[in-house]
């Protein structure tokens, strides 16, 4: 594509979260009455409380939108991120460490309202992930919160689909992908997770079908959000809703789809399988990077099953090494 005065490949939008990971025995889960393995939404108080429970902690920038981006810069990429944290630790934590990934973060702090979102991830002895997730100050992004000259910068702008649970959220995603067509750029949208897709289908096929160019989704979103019974007519149903949509299918890897064209990917070989978490956001910030930087529709979905084989063989939703690296070994 045409990226002419653009400064960022792909400007992202999303749930700006620290990731707050530690490691504590299955008494600490009893205590705290955790369920083990599960991921549990929770409030300001009970997010005080555990943070202020856990032992030695690690701090890092996450949120679906946020792994996609460190992907994109990973590879080479000029990426940036647009997320609400409040003017606290968490919130200087995060933009710290998104910037030190080479990921551009300058969105203002909020003085007052709810604290930082967090992700807390307990890990108990046998490897097993307890997750207990705040969102904080993240979930009230609205149209305030954007940088209009930010996203007019960016040759794609990428929205989150968890985000989309509040009404100024969903405003906010309409306004930033007006700005973007405006100035002659492309909306990419993530459906990020079924249960999601249920609860927003018709805003979510509205926004599809007006303001979307890429959509990226999993063969089960694809079928929530068209309410069909399979794959193919999932596939059949997204062609020409927007200009090409990008269908993860696990070990079966991708497809991409556009009005007259059908292109099968298949998965990267991973060696041994230890955490699917943030494959779907590596494979988005793959696909992106090559997209925008002029590959095929072909090398742009191998480069995405390349980054999500990279993050899949160990704990945690970053791949951890240098995917510019790893591209350049397969090449």
């Amino acid at each position: 594509m045409d990226l002419t005065g653009t400064d960022f490949d792909v400007v992202g939008i999303g749930n700006a979260l620290v990731d707050v990971l530690s490691t504590e025995d299955e008494a600490f889960l009893d205590k705290l009455e955790m369920v083990k393995g599960s991921m549990a939404l929770i409030d300001t108080e009970r997010a005080e409380l555990i943070y202020d429970a856990m032992g030695a902690k690690t701090e890092a920038s996450g949120g679906s939108a946020a792994n996609t981006l460190s992907g994109v810069a990973s590879f080479g990429g000029r990426a940036a991120y647009i997320g609400r944290v409040k003017d606290d630790g968490l919130g200087t934590s995060f933009a710290h460490d998104l910037n030190s990934l080479g990921v551009h973060f300058r969105s203002a702090k909020a003085p007052d309202g709810d604290p930082t979102g967090r992700c807390m991830i307990v890990v108990s002895p046998d490897g097993e992930r307890t997750m207990n997730t705040y969102l904080g100050a993240s979930a009230t992004l609205g149209p305030a919160d954007l940088d209009l000259d930010l996203i007019r910068s960016g040759a794609v702008t990428f929205l989150e689909g968890y985000l989309f649970d509040r009404p100024e959220a969903k405003e906010a995603f309409r306004v930033a992908a007006d700005t973007a067509h405006a100035a002659g750029r492309k909306v990419a949208l993530t459906l990020s997770d079924s249960f999601c897709v249920e609860r927003h289908r018709d805003d979510f096929l509205e926004l599809v079908a007006h303001g979307v160019d890429i959509l990226f989704a999993n063969e089960d979103e694809i079928r929530i959000l068209f309410g069909v019974d399979s794959f193919d007519a999932g596939v059949d149903a997204v062609r020409g809703q927007c200009e090409l949509a990008a269908v993860t299918r696990g070990a079966e890897g991708s497809v991409v789809v556009t009005a007259d064209d059908l292109v099968v990917v298949e998965a990267h070989p991973v060696p041994h399988l230890v955490d699917t978490t943030g494959a779907g956001d590596l494979y988005a910030a793959g696909f992106l990077f090559g997209w925008t930087n002029g590959r095929s529709l072909a090398e742009s979905g191998r480069l995405g099953s390349l980054a999500a084989a990279a993050v899949i063989g160990h704990l945690g939703p970053r791949p951890g090494i240098s995917l510019a690296q790893m591209l350049d070994a397969s090449a």
